[in-house]
């Protein structure tokens, strides 16, 4: 076994609608620029990810449209909730992410965020929107698969 392997993550929140309405081409694993209440309201459980995106911008890449709730004890250290927050990639990484998102039809969308080694993560998907018809048979090819394992089991 690897160390990646026996690392132990604390899942925060899921885009489930992103697997949905996207087909995931390839994922990137990101730190997150927080301030330390928004860790707090993170490791709470107090955060959403429908609707957010991310993007390059003059070389750096940011996360727009995460909503992290304002943190219950903190008073003043509150931001924004829905503010561009930075995300932190290697450089090698940023460049060949400039390369894919300039074809056509690609873009960044967070499936998750968790914590590894109390750190912040989100995992990125490399992504193509899908038609409804290629929707339409994700959804018959699921339900094939289930009426399948339920005839097995009788």
């Amino acid at each position: 076994m690897t160390d990646r392997e026996l690392v132990e993550e604390k899942v925060v929140t899921t885009n489930r609608k992103a697997r949905h309405d996207y087909e995931i081409l390839d994922t990137y694993e990101a730190g997150i620029v927080l301030t330390g209440t928004e860790v707090k309201s993170l490791r709470q459980g107090n955060s959403n990810l429908s609707d957010s995106y991310a993007m390059l911008k003059n070389g750096e890449l940011w996360l727009l449209g995460m909503h992290i709730s304002p943190y219950s004890h903190g008073s003043y250290a509150n931001v924004d909730p829905i503010r561009s927050r930075k995300l932190l990639l290697h450089k090698k990484e940023l460049l060949k992410l400039h390369g894919k998102l300039s074809s056509k039809g690609l873009t960044l969308v967070p499936l998750k965020v968790y914590f590894t080694h109390n750190i912040a993560k989100i995992l990125l998907g490399l992504a193509r929107g899908k038609r409804e018809y290629d929707r339409r048979e994700d959804i018959a090819k699921r339900d094939a698969e289930r009426s399948i394992r339920q005839r097995l089991r009788r």
